[in-house]
């Protein structure tokens, strides 16, 4: 169980540090990488939660107590 933990957490880590080099690369070049909008579905994404009122609010706090987490768990390794 702790390998499989340590994999996804992991991972988790590398997509937390590619995820900004798309964004740069984006905003740089104006082309998509990975096939991927990045900046599309995050304004998407915005947009959405805006729009869901009280219910966005909850999915906000979910996903950044989700990130707050991975980073005392991921320091622990």
């Amino acid at each position: 169980m702790n390998y499989l933990s340590g994999f996804f957490g992991g991972l988790v880590t590398i997509m937390m540090h590619i995820i900004p080099v798309t964004i740069l690369w984006s905003l740089l070049t104006g082309e998509v990488i990975f096939g991927m909008d990045i900046i599309g579905n995050f304004m998407a994404m915005v947009t959405a939660l805006g729009n869901s009122g009280f219910v966005g609010l909850v999915a906000i706090v979910f996903v950044m107590y989700f990130f707050n987490y991975c980073k005392k768990d991921c320091a622990k390794k």
